[in-house]
C-alpha cells in the first residue's frame, strides 16, 4: 500500500509545484485559461501560492509527517473543487478536465495517505 502512496503522491507533488510554477511565470495558457473563467490576473500569485504550499505539504506527508501530508491532500481536494466551481460557472467545459485530473491525483493521495 505505501508503494501506491508514494507513487500517487510523487505525481500530485510534480503536477502541482509545476502548475504552481507555470502560474508564478504567468505562462500564457495560464493567463488564457484565467481568463475565460473570469479569474483576476492579481489572483495567480496566491493561488499559485496554495498550490505550492499543497506540494510542500503533501511531500511532507510523504517524508514523515503524515498529519501535514493528510492535510495538504485535503486543502488540494478542496481547492480543485473550487477550480472545477470556477470553470463550471464560466461554463469553460472544454479545460475542464485540468482541474478535474489534479483534484483525482489528490484525492487518491488523501486516499492513500489515510490509509496508512
Amino acid at each position: 500500500m505505501f508503494t501506491a502512496y508514494a507513487i500517487i503522491t510523487v505525481i500530485a507533488i510534480l503536477a502541482n509545484a509545476g502548475i504552481a510554477i507555470a502560474d508564478f511565470l504567468r505562462a500564457e495558457f495560464v493567463l488564457a485559461n484565467s481568463a475565460e473563467v473570469g479569474l483576476p490576473p492579481t489572483w495567480l500569485p496566491w493561488l499559485a501560492g496554495l498550490k505550492a504550499a499543497g506540494a510542500a505539504g503533501l511531500l511532507l506527508g510523504l517524508v514523515g509527517v503524515p498529519v501535514i501530508g493528510v492535510a495538504a491532500a485535503t486543502g488540494l481536494v478542496l481547492f480543485f473543487i473550487g477550480a472545477i466551481a470556477a470553470h463550471v460557472r464560466g461554463r469553460a467545459y472544454d479545460h475542464i478536465a485540468f482541474p478535474g485530473g489534479y483534484l483525482a491525483l489528490a484525492a487518491a493521495s488523501l486516499v492513500l495517505a489515510v490509509a496508512q
